[in-house]
């Protein structure tokens, strides 16, 4: 059952105790100089009680303190094996000017709580924040008191887990150790973690760290872990020796240490239930009822023998036969869940090999693919660059067939030059010869008539002459 309340714990007139209805402060509304803390108190078997604490910010640099601050402060960060009486021993002579203090959880830290405290005036709150604030919790430790001036303190909802105890879980009239009124003007009241209200001077001479009421331990279990691989989950713990090892669901640390040093007995610090590796089988005798959270025998036997008579109702024990039946509903649940989970990791580690080996396979054909990619591209530049070079190849084949072409046209022009000087050498040889021919015809005619009479000569010699200009001309010409 869970209620959707908002409730502020925490006022300047009103105690921590008694809540007060308000609204839940928006986060929109927070100021700079604020940080918000969640928390939860009660016991988480019956009733667990969940809010925010709204805290001044620390400022290193600035030694004052806030302006608007209230006599309310939060002491954050508590060692968790500091018990009630240790705390109330530290805070010393300022006991007698505290109100109310409420012991709570602060999410995220397992093995730390937080104190809020309310006391009877201002003044006392500031010399009590000047002188613990930084001191540590005892010489011996390295933890040191870190205390923030409290805003207000909201609840933000309410579970109830199981039916809750006889005794209320809220504010008491009375105080259960001394059995006097729980009155804030004669002595200071603490709130446990349980949700369990005292006399500060009463739970101051409790030693145990449980509650007197409920028996709920405020001290958590620390975190095991195994000595060889330093897992936490599924952790037992030998009986005899101390060693710490992971169960056989895990690596099976603890069933080795058993067969190599004969440790039969283990316990396991989930459920704190010892198992006989021998035996194959647990074997311890008191087991905490999940509904009372009382101790319960569980190897119950008959007083009457030992095989049991089967007479008597000695057997019968309700108490007995709802705690074998949770043992065994438990044990098969764990197996269950163990095996479960053993069978999803296998599948896991199935399915990220398969994966792997798929992605393993695409990358490599992404690899393959790119390279072609790659070939190919290359090959296109090849094939431009050869369709490149055979354009200027066929374009530099028609300017030579041109430039042959005309150098042709000039060999004919120049064979038919050669041709007509080689002709015109030759036709004057034969006018050369023509001549000399003509003028040996003229002087033999010439020398016919000289013989025939006296001025023929004469006149073919002047004949002679005329045609030797007339030929000289026609050469220069």
């Amino acid at each position: 059952m869970a209620e959707s309340t908002s409730t502020s714990a925490i006022a300047a007139t009103a105690p921590i105790s008694t809540p007060s209805p308000v609204d839940l402060v928006d986060s929109s509304s927070i100021s700079d100089l604020t940080q918000s803390f969640n928390f939860s108190s009660g016991n988480p078997r019956i009733e667990e009680t969940r809010g925010i604490m709204l805290l001044y910010r620390h400022d290193a640099a600035s030694s004052s303190l806030p302006v608007e601050r209230k006599p309310l402060v939060c002491v954050l960060g508590v060692p968790n094996h500091m018990t009630y009486a240790d705390f109330c021993q530290f805070c010393g002579s300022f006991v007698q000017h505290i109100l109310e203090m409420r012991i709570v959880r602060n999410d995220g830290m397992e093995d730390k709580y937080s104190v809020l405290i309310r006391f009877d005036g201002q003044d006392s709150t500031d010399s009590f924040y000047k002188h613990f604030n930084g001191r540590h919790f005892s010489s011996l430790e390295e933890e040191a008191c870190h205390m923030l001036f409290t805003v207000d303190v909201q609840y933000t909802g309410s579970i109830e887990h199981a039916q809750a105890l006889p005794v209320s879980s809220t504010e008491q009239p009375s105080c259960p150790v001394c059995l006097e009124r729980l009155d804030q003007d004669t002595s200071g009241i603490l709130t446990t973690i349980c949700n369990h209200s005292f006399h500060c001077s009463c739970i101051s001479k409790w030693t145990d760290s449980s509650c007197p009421v409920c028996r709920y331990c405020q001290q958590q279990p620390e975190n095991s872990k195994c000595f060889i691989c330093q897992t936490s989950e599924n952790v037992w713990i030998c009986v005899i020796c101390g060693f710490v090892g992971c169960g056989r669901y895990k690596e099976g640390h603890a069933i080795r240490h058993w067969k190599e040093t004969q440790h039969c007995y283990s316990l396991e610090l989930e459920t704190q239930r010892v198992w006989d590796y021998v035996g194959d089988n647990y074997v311890h005798r008191l087991i905490q009822s999940k509904t009372d959270g009382k101790l319960v025998e569980l190897n119950h036997r008959c007083v009457h023998g030992d095989d049991g008579c089967g007479i008597c109702e000695c057997g019968s024990d309700p108490a007995f036969e709802e705690a074998q039946l949770n043992s065994k509903v438990e044990a098969i649940v764990n197996e269950y869940q163990e095996l479960l989970t053993t069978q999803l990791e296998n599948q896991k580690m199935e399915f990220e090999e398969s994966e792997t080996s798929e992605v393993e396979k695409a990358s490599n054909q992404s690899l393959k693919l790119q390279k072609m990619q790659a070939k190919r591209d290359k090959v296109i530049e090849e094939k431009k660059f050869q369709e490149d070079i055979n354009l200027h190849l066929l374009s530099n084949k028609a300017i030579w067939q041109e430039k042959i072409l005309e150098a042709e046209a000039r060999k004919k022009t120049t064979d038919q030059d050669d041709k007509i000087e080689e002709l015109e050498e030759q036709l004057m040889k034969l006018m050369l010869a023509l001549e000399d021919a003509n003028a040996q015809n003229d002087h033999l005619s010439a020398s016919k008539q000289v013989k025939v009479g006296g001025e023929l000569p004469e006149i073919s010699s002047n004949k002679t002459s005329k045609r030797s200009h007339k030929n000289n001309a026609q050469r220069s010409g």
